[in-house]
C-alpha cells in the first residue's frame, strides 16, 4: 500500500515516466502500471498446488480409505500399506513421505463429516443461566491484592453480575446468588449450570450426579421460589 502511494505521489509530483519509476522505486514496470491504474494493489493469487505424481493415484488412494471405514481398525491401511501398493501393484514411483502427507489430508476430509458433528445450541429466554467463581488480581490503595469474582450470566440475552469478594468461601458462593438474583428480578425458570464449584458441590457421584452442599439446597427455597423470571423481565 505505501510503495503504491509512494509510486503514485512520484508520478503527480514529479510527471516521472513510468520507467523512471520502476528504476526509482526498484520495481517491475508492470507494478509501476498497476499503481497508476489503482491506489489499492490488488490481492495476491495464491498459486493452486497440484500434486503431479500422485495426481493420478488420489482417487484410488481415497477409495482404499473409504473402504477401510467397513473393516476392522487392524486391517485398515496404513500410509507405509498404501505406499507399498501403489509402487508394487501400480509401479508408482514415489516417495513414502509424499504418500504420507496425502493420506493423512485424505483421511482428514473423509472422517471429517463423522467427527466433527456440530449440535446448535439453544437457549430460550428466561430459561438458563451460567455461574463460575474464579480469581483475579486487583489493585486496592497501589497495592496488588488476590480477589474473587462471582459471575452469574444469563444464557439467552447475556446480562451479567459480577461481584467481588475477598474470599471464596460458601458464605460469599450464597450471597452472590443472593444479590444476582435481587438485580435480575427472579431466577431462572430452567437450570444454571455450575462448573462442580466446591461451594456448592460435596462429591461427584456417577455419571452427572452431584452430591451438593445442603445450604446450597437450602437456598432456592425461602425467597426464590416464587419469583421465577418471565420472559419480559430478561429479553
Amino acid at each position: 500500500m505505501e510503495q503504491f502511494e509512494a509510486i503514485r505521489r512520484d508520478a503527480r509530483d514529479e510527471g516521472l515516466s513510468i520507467r523512471a519509476l520502476a528504476a526509482k522505486h526498484q520495481v517491475h514496470r508492470r507494478t509501476v502500471r498497476a499503481a497508476l491504474a489503482d491506489a489499492v494493489p490488488p490481492p495476491r493469487k495464491t498459486p493452486a498446488r497440484t500434486a503431479p505424481v500422485l495426481g493420478p493415484y488420489e482417487a484410488l488412494i481415497r477409495g482404499w480409505l473409504i473402504e477401510d471405514l467397513k473393516a476392522p481398525k487392524k486391517q485398515r491401511h496404513t500410509a507405509r500399506r498404501v505406499w507399498q501398493r501403489l509402487v508394487e501393484e501400480e509401479g508408482a514411483e514415489v516417495a513414502e513421505s509424499s504418500v504420507r502427507n496425502l493420506v493423512a489430508r485424505l483421511r482428514a476430509e473423509i472422517t471429517s463429516p463423522l467427527s466433527q458433528v456440530t449440535v446448535p445450541q439453544t437457549h430460550p429466554p428466561a430459561e438458563e443461566a451460567e455461574v463460575d467463581f474464579g480469581e483475579f488480581v486487583g489493585e486496592i490503595d497501589g497495592q496488588a491484592m488476590k480477589l474473587f469474582m462471582f459471575c452469574l450470566r444469563l444464557s439467552h440475552s447475556g446480562k451479567a453480575v459480577h461481584i467481588v469478594y475477598a474470599n471464596q468461601a460458601q458464605e460469599s458462593f450464597l450471597d452472590g446468588h443472593v444479590h444476582a438474583f435481587e438485580a435480575l428480578g427472579g431466577v431462572p425458570v430452567g437450570m444454571i449450570r455450575y462448573d462442580n464449584l466446591k461451594p456448592a458441590v460435596i462429591r461427584v457421584l456417577l455419571g452427572r450426579e452431584r452430591f451438593e452442599h445442603p445450604r446450597f439446597v437450602a437456598l432456592n427455597r425461602p425467597r426464590f421460589s416464587a419469583a421465577l423470571m418471565r420472559v419480559a423481565a430478561l429479553c
